[in-house]
């Protein structure tokens, strides 16, 4: 699949801080969570680690270019419900009429944004780690049929 990384939005889902603590103080470095889309159906998702923020997303990019998805969109839709479970975040799918709006939290939001589905019903269950999260939203969105 060739794909044009012009086409491409992305969005920040998360940055955290991590600390290891050595014998001369705390060492800081930075992980980042980006979601990438064209809002035509094709969706990705990366995490990186570096020293520095920007370099961190910079990594997150290209991590989100290596694993796009494509997605099956019915109008401004998605074609079924669907419910999908990963690690301890589940994440609950049903599509919906035209004009209600992307109804969706955190990061399940960016992710059906990014795919370009404009009416949607969304719940979070469980755990709302975003990576959990971000990871669930993708797959189930990737399993629906048209």
């Amino acid at each position: 699949m060739e794909i044009n990384k012009e086409e491409f939005s992305e969005v920040v889902v998360n940055i955290g801080r991590v600390t290891k603590v050595v014998k001369g103080g705390r060492r800081f470095r930075f992980n980042a969570l980006v979601v990438v889309g064209n809002k035509n159906g094709l969706i990705g998702f990366g995490l990186g680690k570096a020293k520095e923020v920007p370099d961190a997303i910079k990594k997150a990019i290209d991590d989100a270019f290596k694993n796009i998805v494509k997605i099956n969109i019915k109008g401004t839709t998605i074609g079924h419900d669907i419910e999908y479970k990963y690690n301890a975040s589940r994440i609950l799918l049903k599509p919906a009429s035209e004009g209600t709006g992307v109804i969706a939290g955190g990061s399940a939001r960016s992710v059906i944004e990014l795919a370009g589905i404009r009416d949607i019903l969304t719940k979070s269950l469980g755990s709302n780690n975003p990576y959990n999260i971000v990871r669930a939203t993708v797959y189930a969105l990737s399993k629906i049929k048209v």
